[in-house]
């Protein structure tokens, strides 16, 4: 993890370091702490051997946006540990449609985690896109149809 990890006591989770500067008050401290989140998502989010890392998202308020966001859920585990975790709780959404969509060379999530919030979600489907890692053309593709299907879904 190199300098992005750089300050950051052995003892404490370097997502819960930086969920917590995402939260600072000072804009400065959020701006660097977003823009070193997303130097670093651009370089770890793919297996593919032509994966280019690059600017995930070209302005501020998008990097500090999605920073805030991936490192509070990060930082909770992603809601998915414990008792009270939508895995262990997730036949409570039987009702509510879900649909998965996951790159095979995502290496910043391993495939298990949806396949197993799949098994436990029932109704849920799960799409596993083999040749992209993390957000490739094709999981845009699917998310979209996802998106536009539960749009024209009757309440």
């Amino acid at each position: 993890m190199g300098e992005f990890a750089a300050g950051v006591p052995a003892d404490e989770r370097v997502v819960a370091r930086y969920a917590r500067l995402m939260r600072d008050g000072d804009p400065a401290v959020r701006a660097s702490a977003a823009d070193a989140w997303d130097a670093w998502e651009s370089t770890h989010v793919s297996l593919d051997p032509g994966w280019q890392p690059g600017q995930l998202h070209a302005d501020a308020r998008g990097r500090a946006n999605f920073a805030t966001l991936v490192t509070h859920f990060w930082a909770h585990d992603c809601f998915l540990a414990g008792d009270r975790s939508v895995l262990a709780r997730a036949d409570e959404l039987a009702q509510i449609p879900g649909v998965l969509i996951h790159g095979r060379r995502d290496i910043s999530g391993p495939v298990i985690t949806p396949w197993r919030l799949h098994r436990a979600w029932p109704g849920s489907e799960l799409h596993v896109v083999e040749s992209e890692g993390h957000g490739g053309e094709r999981e845009m593709e699917l998310t979209c149809r996802a998106i536009d299907a539960l749009a024209r879904r009757e309440r």
